[in-house]
């Protein structure tokens, strides 16, 4: 049981609640939705008998779902009756395609989303995203789709003494290409400098900007070349001007210091400049095979590749070694290459066998074969052999032999033939008439026939 004061608190709640059911007498305002709201008509009264009809509006960015009703009802008990979604988002047109660009649209309903991007080399004018809102009761985007225009560049710069192929507008991609202007005849002509050729791309901000500097054309002119202790072996001429190349080499007894190609460069002067110094060492020779690099001499400690010809090899197999300038002409472990299979064989005589794999025309070391006897025949020796260098196998060649059974069986046999060969004699020269003579050319022969044995006898005289 409760303490007084509270019993007297929990009855007065009751007779509240009695009283103020008995004081009411329709349904309260219906909800309002999240989607929806009561007409305006009922959204003005503050109660509802038992049975009245309440209409709903969708709210704005909502329409109305046909076949969906929009009533609720005040019913027994002052509950309104349930009532299923009546009312769905309003959505928007697809903003549609971006010519070299992309759109990113997640959905299209009320309060979604649109945003743009371009592709490499355009730039978007325009909203970068717009989002589906309500307008004029309906829903409409903020703004209208941008567009990518491809990125401008401004005119090219010009140069001096030349021009450039000129067009009516430079964008994102756009190639220019400078050459210098043409001189009248017996004057100096202008060498392009620089690359003759720019493009038009664009910077961290999306402004067209162009690839680099232009060229520039000026006279240039290389004074004759000259290498002491060396000549000049291609790229003779009267006179030089920029970009012209010389290939020089060194005399017999000198090597070259420094690149071979010199170039006439756009401050007048060669480079880079070789030098030709005496040498220590002359070029190896070599035996089926080349020098890399090949020149006419070479200094004490430099180094050069020796290459084997094609199917050549040194001794250890190898391609390629690399030799050393010692001095007084001397290199360090030079060798000669050799050529062709380091040495071939023939397929080896098997008398009563054959070879059953690795059979080729002519053989190199570590080659195998394996070998098989004829029927009747056992091999003494390995089956797999190989190839060793000068017609020689391991473990060795085997051979094929009459199998033990076979050499029995040829015994017997001949035993046989003996035996009837000998008896034929004896009864050829030692019966007649059915009755025995003996004399002395055929003692022998009646001494074997004393020798059989009986049974072999009665066969005999069978036959």
């Amino acid at each position: 049981m409760g303490s007084p004061p509270a019993r007297a608190s929990g009855l007065l709640l009751v007779l509240l609640w009695i009283g103020g059911a008995w004081a009411q007498d329709g349904c309260l305002p219906p909800d309002r939705l999240q989607y929806a709201e009561p007409d305006e008509n009922s959204s003005k009264m503050q109660s509802f008998p038992i049975g009245t009809e309440v209409s709903y509006v969708c709210r704005p960015g909502y329409m109305k779902i046909p076949g969906k009703s929009a009533t609720r009802t005040c019913e027994d008990g002052f509950q309104w009756s349930p009532i299923e979604q009546f009312c769905t988002e309003r959505k928007c047109n697809h903003p549609g395609e971006l010519a070299h660009g992309f759109i990113n649209v997640t959905d299209l309903t009320f309060g979604s989303k649109a945003t743009f991007s371009c592709q490499k080399g355009f730039r978007l004018r325009g909203n970068a995203e717009i989002s589906c809102v309500i307008k004029n009761k309906g829903v409409d985007w903020t703004g209208d789709p941008p567009f990518c225009e491809r990125i401008p560049c401004e005119p090219p710069p010009k140069i001096a003494n030349g021009h450039y192929t000129e067009a009516q507008s430079y964008a994102y991609q756009s190639t220019v290409t400078y050459t210098c202007d043409e001189v009248p005849k017996g004057t100096d002509p202008f060498s392009l400098i620089g690359p003759a050729t720019i493009y038009c791309t664009f910077d961290t901000d999306l402004n067209g900007v162009w690839s680099g500097p232009p060229p520039e054309c000026r006279v240039v002119k290389c004074d004759n070349p000259k290498v002491e202790n060396g000549g000049k072996q291609a790229g003779f001429g009267p006179s030089y001007s920029y970009g012209d190349s010389v290939v020089f080499e060194c005399n017999p007894g000198y090597f070259m210091i420094g690149p071979e190609v010199i170039t006439c460069q756009e401050d007048n002067t060669w480079s880079p400049k070789p030098t030709c110094e005496k040498s220590a060492c002359g070029a190896p020779a070599i035996t089926h095979g080349v020098v890399v690099p090949v020149k006419s001499g070479y200094g004490a400690g430099e180094s050069v590749q020796i290459r084997c010809n094609a199917d050549c090899t040194f001794r250890d197999g190898t391609e390629e070694m690399a030799v050393t300038c010692q001095g007084e002409n001397t290199w360090s472990s030079l060798q000669d290459c050799e050529c062709g299979p380091k040495s071939s064989g023939f397929t080896p005589v098997i008398n009563h066998g054959r070879v059953i794999d690795g059979q080729k025309p002519s053989y190199s070391e570590g080659d195998f074969v394996t070998i098989e006897c004829y029927a009747g025949y056992t091999l003494h020796g390995e089956a797999r052999i190989q190839y060793t260098g000068e017609n020689r196998w391991v473990p060795g060649v085997p051979t094929c032999q009459l199998s033990a059974y076979i050499t029995a069986i040829i015994c017997v046999i001949v035993a046989v033939v003996v035996f009837l060969a000998a008896f034929w004699v004896y009864k050829k020269h030692c019966s007649q008439n059915g009755s025995y003579t003996v004399d002395e050319s055929c003692k022998e022969a009646c001494i074997l026939k004393t020798n059989v044995p009986a049974e072999m006898e009665e066969t005999a005289q069978m036959n």
